[in-house]
C-alpha cells in the first residue's frame, strides 16, 4: 500500500483535504527559533532530525506553516502582474515548504509511532488543514489566473511536463469547487469539515478497537500450534496489559489473522475470527458503524453538490478507470469464476476435514462444515497433500535480514544496478528502524531508505510506503523513503522468521519505494508515487515477481541455522503452488472491493440505516456471499475505503492487470536483466506523474495492457 492517511495539502485534492473550520490559527503558540521544523534539516538529504523533534513541536510548526503558506499563496493570487506560468503555477509549486516539512513527518509518525498527543493533534488539525486548503483552492482570484493560463495553454510554449502541470492545476481547482457559487461554496465547506473530522475519528477508532479486541486466553495450551516464540510474545503482550499469567494475541487489520493457520484448538480459532470480524460493530466507544453511515452520506452529498451522481463517479473521474461502469464491469466479470473456484477449494478442504474426523463424505456425525476460521489451517493441509509441503517448512529459510539484504536489495541491484549501505549515524524515531544510503550505478547517492518492519501497539496495521522528503529538481530535493511492515517481533535473541505473505509484502512495498527512489521530475506535484490511485499499486506489484525468481530466491532463501539453500524440490513445489488458493484470495479481495464501490455508489437520498444489513445485501447481490470466505475487510475496519482509498480499493486488481502484463514482458525479454530494469526505470518508474498514467504504460510496454496474463495468474482462465 502507498502511504498512510496524510493531512497533506497536495495540489491533487481528495475530500479529506477540505473542511469548514475557520482558517485562522486559534490561540496557538508561536514557533520558537529552535523548533526543528523552523529551518530545513541540515542532515543529509534533509533527513528529519528525529532526535530533536518532540510532540510539542508539531502544533506550532503547523500553525507557522499554515500562515506562511497562505501568505505566499495570497501574494501569488494578488500579484498585479498578468499571470504567467512562472509567477503563478511554478510559484505555487515553490510555496508552503514549512507546511510540507512538518506534515510529511507528522503524517508518518501518526501511522508508525503514534501516541495520545499526536492523535489529539491529528483530531485538531484535520479540519483546520482542510479549511486551509479551502482557502486556497476556492480562491477566485487564483482560479482566474490559472484559468487564464489554461485557456491559452497551446500558445505558451511549455515543455510536456510543464504543460501537464498546468492542466492538472486547472482540473484540481475545478474538482475542488472553484466554479461553484458563493452559496454552494459555503455548503461545500460545511461538508468538508465534517468529512475531515469523521475520517480522522474512523482511523483512530480502527487502531484503538484492534487493540481492545485482541484475543485473550488463559493457558498456554490454548495456543497449541503456535511457535514457542510466538506464544512467548503473546505472554509478553499480556504483561504489558497487566494481564500477567494470560496470553494476548494481537490483531492485524485484515479479517484473516495469521495464527488461524496454526492454532489447533478450533474453539480458539473461532474466537479469534469472531473477534476479528466484529471489530467496530460490537458497541462501545470505538464502534464505527455510525461513522461509516455519516461519512458515506456526506461524501455522496458533497459529490452531488459538485455535479456528480455519486462519490464514486467523482473519485473515478480522476483515475485511469474513469467511470463506475468500467470498475463494475471488471469486478463483476471476475466475481462468478472467483467464487466458483473458492467453492471448489472449500470442497477439497471439506474432504480433509471429513477424513480427519472419521466422517463419511457429506455426513454430519463426527465432523464439521468448513467455516471461515478453518480455512487457513485446512487450506495449508490441502496444500501439503497436493504439493507435499506447508508454510511452516518455508519460514526457516526466510530470516528477515536475509530477505531484505540478499533478496529485496539483491534483486534491485541485479535489475537496476543500485547498491545499498546501512548507516548508524542518523537518528531514528524507534530503535527498530534501520537506515540505508542508496547509490546509483555511477556510485552517486540518490536517496535514503528507512526500513521499519516490526509491529508495535502504537503503529497502524498493514504495510505501506511513505516519503519524508520527495524528489524535485525545482526544489533541489532528493528522496527519503520509508517502508513499514507489521512483523511480530520475536523475543530477544530469537531470529525473525517471515511467512510467505510477509516476504511478498516486503518485495511489494519496496516496489513503492523504487517508485520514489527513482523519481526524476521537475515539479513536486509529480514526484514519485504522485500518480492516480489505480496506477500507484502497479510498480509495487511488479516487484513481487522477483520474490520467487530462481536467482533471487536462491540468494536469500537459506536456512537461518545451517545456511543451506532451500531444497530444489521445495522451490519447485512453491512454484507449482502459485495458483493455489486463488479462489479464496480473489473472492475475499473482490468482496471488499465490491463493498467499497457499493458504499460509494449510493445516491445521497437512498442511504442505508444498518451497516451490517447493507453489507450482507451487497455481498449477496454481487454473488460473493460465501460464508467461509469473508471480505478481506469489513466496513467498520476498512481503512482503505473510509480513508485515502475511498472508492479505490479496486485499484489493486486494476493495477494487477498492468502488473501481470508487465511480468509477461519481463519473462519474454530475459527476466532479471539490467537492460530490462533500465527500460522500466527510464520509461515509467522515474517519470512519476508527469504524464497520463496509461500513456506511461504504453511508453514502457509498446501497447495497452491485455487481461490474459491476469486471468492465467489467478487461475480464472476457461479450461
Amino acid at each position: 500500500m502507498i502511504r498512510p492517511q496524510m493531512l497533506i495539502l497536495a495540489a491533487s485534492l481528495a475530500f479529506v483535504n477540505l473542511a469548514a473550520a475557520p482558517v485562522s490559527v486559534v490561540a496557538a503558540p508561536t514557533m520558537a527559533a529552535d523548533n526543528p521544523f523552523a529551518k530545513v534539516s541540515t542532515l543529509p538529504f534533509r533527513y528529519p532530525a528525529f532526535d530533536k523533534i518532540q510532540d510539542k513541536h508539531y502544533m506550532p510548526a503547523f500553525n507557522a506553516g499554515m500562515r506562511e503558506d497562505l501568505r505566499q499563496f495570497n501574494a501569488i493570487a494578488n500579484n498585479p502582474q498578468a499571470p504567467t506560468f512562472d509567477n503563478t503555477i511554478v510559484a505555487m509549486e515553490r510555496s508552503g515548504q514549512l507546511l510540507t516539512r512538518v506534515n510529511a513527518t507528522f503524517s508518518s509518525m501518526l501511522a508508525a509511532n503514534t501516541n495520545d498527543a499526536l492523535n489529539d493533534i491529528d483530531s485538531a488539525m484535520a479540519p483546520r488543514l482542510a479549511a486551509h486548503s479551502d482557502a486556497k483552492y476556492l480562491n477566485q482570484k487564483m482560479f482566474k489566473r490559472v484559468k487564464a493560463l489554461y485557456d491559452k495553454r497551446a500558445a505558451l510554449g511549455l515543455d510536456p511536463e510543464s504543460a501537464y502541470l498546468l492542466e492538472r492545476y486547472h482540473k484540481d481547482f475545478v474538482r475542488a469547487g472553484a466554479q461553484l457559487s458563493d452559496a454552494d461554496k459555503k455548503k461545500l465547506k460545511a461538508f468538508n469539515g465534517k468529512i475531515a473530522t469523521l475520517q480522522t475519528k474512523f482511523s483512530q477508532n480502527v487502531l484503538k478497537e484492534a487493540n481492545a479486541s485482541a484475543l485473550v486466553v488463559d493457558t498456554r495450551a490454548e495456543l497449541a500450534g503456535m511457535s514457542e516464540a510466538a506464544i512467548d510474545t503473546a505472554a509478553a503482550e499480556a504483561k504489558t496489559r497487566k494481564l500477567d499469567g494470560k496470553f494476548v494475541v494481537a490483531l492485524v487489520n485484515t479479517s484473516g489473522q495469521p495464527p488461524l493457520s496454526v492454532l489447533t484448538n478450533r474453539a480458539v480459532r473461532e474466537r479469534l475470527m469472531a473477534a476479528s470480524l466484529a471489530r467496530g460493530t460490537r458497541g462501545g466507544k470505538f464502534d464505527n458503524r455510525d461513522v461509516v453511515l455519516q461519512l458515506t452520506k456526506l461524501r455522496a452529498e458533497r459529490a452531488a453538490l459538485l455535479g456528480y451522481p455519486t462519490f464514486a463517479a467523482y473519485s473515478l473521474e480522476d483515475q485511469t478507470a474513469k467511470t463506475t461502469d468500467a470498475v463494475n464491469t471488471l469486478l463483476s466479470e471476475l466475481a462468478a469464476p472467483a467464487v466458483a473456484n473458492a467453492r471448489r477449494e472449500a470442497a477439497e478442504i471439506q474432504k480433509i476435514i471429513d477424513a480427519e474426523t472419521g466422517a463419511e463424505p457429506g455426513a454430519k456425525p463426527g465432523g464439521f462444515k468448513v467455516a471461515a476460521h478453518d480455512w487457513a489451517m485446512y487450506s495449508d493441509k490441502v496444500r501439503a497433500e497436493r504439493f507435499n509441503f506447508d508454510e511452516a517448512q518455508l519460514m526457516p529459510y526466510f530470516e528477515m535480514d536475509n530477505v531484505l539484504v540478499n533478496g529485496v536489495f539483491f534483486a534491485a541491484t541485479k535489475l537496476y544496478g543500485i547498491t545499498f549501505k546501512e548507516r548508524k549515524d542518523l537518528p531514528v524515531y524507534n530503535p527498530d528502524v534501520r537506515v540505508f544510503d542508496v547509490f546509483d550505478t555511477d556510485g552517486k547517492q540518490i536517496a535514503i531508505f528507512l526500513a521499519d518492519f516490526y509491529a508495535r501497539s502504537n503503529k497502524r496495521g498493514g504495510a505501506w510506503m511513505n516519503e519524508f522528503v520527495s524528489q524535485s529538481k525545482l526544489m533541489g530535493t532528493t528522496s527519503v523513503v520509508t517502508n513499514n511492515l507489521n512483523v511480530p517481533k520475536p523475543p530477544a535473541g530469537e531470529p525473525t522468521l517471515l511467512t510467505v505473505d510477509e516476504v511478498k509484502t516486503m518485495f511489494h512495498e519496496f516496489g513503492h519505494a523504487l517508485h520514489g527512489l527513482f523519481s526524476n521530475v521537475t515539479y513536486p506535484r509529480f514526484s514519485g508515487t504522485n500518480v492516480p490511485r489505480d496506477f500507484v499499486e502497479y510498480p509495487s506489484q511488479v516487484n513481487e515477481m522477483w520474490m520467487i525468481w530462481p536467482e533471487v530466491l536462491g540468494n536469500y532463501a537459506k536456512h537461518h541455522k545451517t545456511g543451506e539453500s532451500m531444497p530444489r524440490e521445495l522451490l519447485e513445489k512453491v512454484m507449482a503452488s502459485k495458483k493455489f488458493n486463488q479462489g479464496f484470495l480473489t473472492t475475499e479481495y473482490l468482496a471488499a472491493s465490491l463493498l467499497d464501490q457499493r458504499w460509494h455508489q449510493l445516491d445521497p437520498a437512498k442511504m442505508p440505516k444498518d451497516v451490517l444489513a447493507f453489507e450482507a445485501a451487497s455481498l449477496k447481490d454481487a454473488g460473493v456471499d460465501f460464508a467461509p470466505v469473508p471480505p478481506r475487510y469489513r466496513s467498520a475496519y476498512f481503512s482503505h475505503s473510509m480513508g485515502d482509498y475511498s472508492a479505490g480499493y479496486y485499484s489493486y486488481l486494476w493495477s494487477e492487470k498492468l502488473d501481470a502484463d508487465t511480468v509477461q514482458w519481463f519473462l519474454d525479454n530475459g527476466g532479471l536483466d539490467r537492460k530490462n530494469g533500465d527500460h522500466f526505470r527510464k520509461t515509467l518508474l522515474s517519470r512519476g506523474g508527469t504524464a497520463d498514467a496509461l500513456q506511461l504504460f504504453r511508453n514502457f510496454r509498446g501497447r495497452d495492457a491485455k487481461i490474459e496474463a491476469l486471468l492465467e495468474r489467478r487461475g480464472l482462465k476457461a479450461k
